[in-house]
């Protein structure tokens, strides 16, 4: 058996919920055949995505391009016409 690379290797982190909340993230989970793991990830997701803040260094890398003024489409200024 092979351990996955540290790359693809999920990192863990405890993370605290109201008892109320637990349990209607479980009930959820049930309810719709998924894992609590699973419903967490679309969450943060969406809350990353909320927030333009990239998921991947794929994402990272394509989105810092884009902030340089190089990569725009916009003509330049014309000066002294």
């Amino acid at each position: 058996m092979t351990l996955p690379s540290y790359r693809t290797r999920a990192r863990r982190r405890i993370i605290g919920f109201a008892p109320e909340t637990l349990q209607a993230l479980e009930l959820l989970a049930r309810d719709s055949g998924r894992s609590v793991q699973s419903l967490a990830e679309e969450a943060f997701g969406d809350l990353l995505g909320k927030y333009h803040r990239p998921t991947s260094l794929k994402e990272a890398l394509r989105e810092s391009t884009r902030r340089l003024p190089a990569n725009d489409d916009v003509p330049p200024e014309q000066h002294g016409t």
